[in-house]
């Protein structure tokens, strides 16, 4: 079996041990085989249907990382069948001098459970990873993104439209926390590509951001509280609290609200009026 073929029966093994429960999906009536449609599978990813079945039928070679990590958070492989993917597709293998993006099963699972609180999942190179309904409903994010408009540090200093409410402290405090941040991730890893294009941009598109870059901040992150302006629910402020994945490069962003509060009771109606999950290619 050469590598095109490898390749393919691992993407059709993994997709038809999944179940649309296992990613959120609804069963959406009697199916033919086991597993996720393709078309599923596609949508979660990011990818064509189209191409995702040349993949499963030998009649693609060489994805890029682009697609493989998506693809691995989608099928919810584990490490050690992230990295056969990216082996059998001819990819080198993330490496320690890069971000470990990869959204494990057990973290996926964490998600899923805290679905009556918002939860964001970021790397270390602030571009969102995945969020939960509620999250999506809450900020605004959208799956059809592109990387940069996923991205948080880019939001910020590029002025993208924003439910977030901001004073001139509040910003100035969240622009030297993301500076020092992406500072210290690129003394970490150095050969991340995406890393290093992330801040070779900012600092040719924000003046503000190459003046902070230049004098170095060092502002580590700390619990804060957080104010959003919702087109329907209205102001909502909540307590923000992100949490260290061990082992990987990943950062749960989790908000919540006092029992009983007012903005505890606009949480549970923004979770009434519903929307869709989504897990972000990388």
């Amino acid at each position: 079996m050469d590598g095109n073929d490898e390749l393919a029966a691992c993407l059709r093994t993994w997709r038809d041990r999944l179940s649309p429960d296992d990613v959120g999906l609804p069963a959406g009536g009697r199916r033919r085989a086991p597993g996720l449609r393709r078309e599923e599978l596609a949508g979660l990813a990011g990818v064509s249907v189209d191409y995702l079945a040349r993949l499963e039928q030998g009649r693609a070679s060489h994805p890029s990382p682009s697609v493989l990590a998506p693809l691995a958070r989608a099928l919810r492989l584990s490490d050690d069948e992230r990295a056969h993917l990216f082996r059998v597709a001819g990819q080198a293998e993330p490496t320690a001098g890069t971000i470990n993006r990869h959204l494990t099963p057990s973290v996926q699972r964490v998600i899923d459970r805290l679905g009556d609180v918002p939860v964001v999942v970021i790397d270390a190179a602030y571009e969102v990873v995945a969020a939960n309904a509620l999250a999506v409903a809450l900020t605004g994010g959208k799956a059809g993104r592109d990387a940069r408009g996923r991205n948080i540090a880019w939001a910020q200093f590029t002025g993208a439209p924003s439910r977030f409410v901001r004073d001139a402290e509040e910003s100035a405090r969240m622009d030297a926390e993301v500076v020092a941040d992406l500072r210290e991730a690129r003394g970490r890893y150095p050969d991340d590509v995406v890393l290093r294009e992330l801040i070779d941009d900012l600092i040719a598109e924000s003046p503000r951001f190459a003046a902070l870059w230049e004098g170095a901040p060092v502002a580590p992150r700390t619990a804060s509280r957080k104010s959003i302006d919702h087109p329907e629910v209205g102001r909502i402020t909540v307590d923000c609290d992100i949490l260290l994945v061990r082992g990987s490069d990943l950062r749960l962003i989790v908000y919540t609200a006092p029992p009983g509060s007012p903005d505890a009771q606009a949480l549970r109606l923004l979770a009434a009026i519903g929307t869709q999950s989504f897990s972000a290619p990388s």
